[in-house]
């Protein structure tokens, strides 16, 4: 059975997430997005909880659906803890094979952790430590590092990760078998470091919004059911674990260096000539990923392993109607032109992957269509994403170098809404 998973999501109980984030909306989107199985996100918060127990109703082998949608019990936990005089933080996402296990994992995490305060909730202890407690819950629960490359919390940041599995998780690395590359990087990005080969590389959306939902994505031709899947990941099955659909990493908000109150851009060349400080106000700026990733490789870019699982690049259908139409996304011309799309075509998936370019060109207009078949191409010019700015795609290279060059300063108290 071949279907589209995004196994990483947040509810709205977590900090900088959407009300709307609750399984109402969430199922009218994945439906949308054509997303046939999800994760549940915050299984660890009691409120949450709550929900997913009145609402869901078992499938069976740990499949559990509502309003047609497919979900596994998962969340995030963020372990800070010290190690070799440094304050790490890294973010780990759990998945559970049942209601019972999830219930199970969260009496172990709670002699430790407020779960009640944050969907994503800190558990202050190693993540080696951590990951035991889970598997001591639940021997078949699964346990990703999330967005292993972000600066901020996670497992090879700049700010505050590890240069290995094995510095961080100690003995429980054997348990680890399958790794999230984030918004910021893609596999092949990730193939640069032979350390990494085993493990197998999942791609999701991480949504605070409903209609982030799918940015990323994994399709999977297995049953679907919690052990086929994760027997799946665990064996690195090239014949079940088709591909992954990815965000170009270069829009991913952390994918090169720089200051985002200087709006300083660097590419990690730049930033070393620069000795990691802003050459506008002299402070440090924040390591990206593509840095992180040429710091740690033992590969040249372009190696691909003889078990790589193949990826694609997309753009957000929104993205591209915005870019296309001229107009902002969430405006009613974007809107209309989207669900006109989806109603014909079934899901945004199928438009962006499947839809013929004879009947894109009938459906929506010449400009729309082109855009669409010039991202297939990967025909895009992107200015990469920095210090918490998502990178700036256009399909027209000359419109990207003007915006650059017309941008105004910001100010220093810009708030970051999120860190991730």
């Amino acid at each position: 059975m071949k279907f589209i998973a995004d196994l990483h999501i947040h509810s709205k109980f977590s900090r900088a997430t959407s009300r709307d984030m609750d399984l109402e909306h969430i199922c009218e989107w994945a439906k949308f997005k054509g997303i046939e199985l999800l994760g549940t996100g915050d299984f660890t918060h009691p409120g949450w909880l709550k929900e997913l127990r009145f609402k869901l109703e078992p499938k069976g082998g740990g499949i559990y659906h509502y309003r047609g949608v497919n979900f596994i019990f998962s969340a995030e936990v963020c372990s800070i803890f010290t190690k070799d005089d440094k304050v790490r933080k890294v973010h780990t996402l759990l998945y559970a094979p049942s209601l019972e296990a999830a219930e199970e994992i969260n009496s172990r995490l709670k002699v430790h952790a407020d779960l009640a305060g944050d969907g994503r909730p800190i558990v202050p202890v190693y993540a080696s430590r951590m990951a035991e407690m889970v598997l001591e819950a639940s021997p078949e629960a699964m346990i990703i590092p999330a967005h292993i490359w972000t600066p901020h919390f996670s497992l090879f940041g700049a700010n505050s990760g590890f240069d290995s599995v094995e510095d961080c998780f100690e003995e429980q690395t054997p348990n680890i078998f399958a790794m999230e590359t984030g918004l910021s990087s893609d596999p092949a990005m990730n193939w640069r470091l032979s350390a990494l080969d085993k493990y197998s590389l999942i791609s999701c959306s991480d949504a605070h919004s409903p209609s982030r939902l799918g940015r990323e994505a994994c399709v999977f031709d297995c049953q679907m059911d919690y052990a086929a899947i994760r027997r799946v990941l665990k064996d690195k099955d090239k014949t079940r674990f088709l591909q992954t659909l990815e965000y170009f990493p270069q829009e991913g908000k952390y994918h090169y260096d720089g200051h985002r109150a200087c709006n300083i851009r660097l590419s990690p060349a730049e930033a070393k000539k620069h000795k990691g400080l802003c050459p506008v106000c002299g402070k440090k700026i924040t390591v990206g990923v593509l840095h992180r990733v040429e710091d740690l490789s033992d590969r040249a870019q372009g190696y691909v392993p003889e078990n790589a699982i193949p990826f694609k690049s997309l753009v957000p259908l929104e993205e591209i109607l915005s870019l296309a139409l001229k107009v902002g996304t969430g405006t009613q011309k974007v809107n209309q032109e989207y669900h006109k799309l989806i109603s014909h075509f079934g899901s945004e998936f199928n438009v962006l992957l499947e839809a013929p370019a004879g009947e894109l060109t009938r459906v929506t207009s010449l400009t729309v269509a082109e855009s669409i078949l010039n991202m297939r191409a990967g025909k895009v010019h992107i200015l990469p994403g920095y210090d918490g700015e998502f990178g700036t795609i256009s399909f027209d290279e000359g419109k990207n170098e003007k915006k650059e060059e017309e941008k105004p300063a910001k100010g220093k108290g810009k708030k970051q809404m999120e860190m991730f």
